[in-house]
């Protein structure tokens, strides 16, 4: 069963979470972030860590049939990258970086009212039975 996260625990770029309050997403902690699931999908983490600060920022989860270089999503997201903790291990997570030059404009850009990106979520999200 999962636990959720702590409340001493501090949420990062909770802007992120309350543009999808509508669609009541749950947060559990997940490495050093927290993982931001919508009904069974993990669609993305936020994460705001002393270690690695580089990897900090919102972490999306695409499907493993996703092609991580869709230029839609690309062109969307000018700064979306690859996170380097994972290496080059799992490639359909990708990084919007806090420390990007339009990190909030790209990251609230999560609102469900913003087709794009939540067609990506919701449609290619990785799908994890919750345990």
């Amino acid at each position: 069963m999962s636990r959720p996260a702590k409340l001493k625990d501090k949420l990062p770029h909770a802007f992120v979470l309350e543009a999808l309050a509508p669609l009541n997403p749950e947060v559990r902690r997940m490495f050093s972030g927290f993982a931001v699931y919508l009904g069974n999908r993990i669609v993305c983490m936020l994460r705001d860590h002393t270690k690695s600060p580089r990897d900090n920022g919102v972490w999306l989860v695409l499907s493993d049939s996703t092609n991580p270089a869709d230029p839609d999503l690309r062109r969307e997201f000018p700064s979306i990258r690859s996170i380097d903790l994972l290496g080059n291990k799992i490639r359909h997570w990708l990084l919007i970086p806090s420390d990007g030059p339009d990190f909030e404009r790209n990251s609230s850009v999560l609102i469900p009212s913003n087709l794009q990106l939540f067609r990506y979520l919701v449609t290619f999200g990785a799908s994890l039975r919750c345990v």
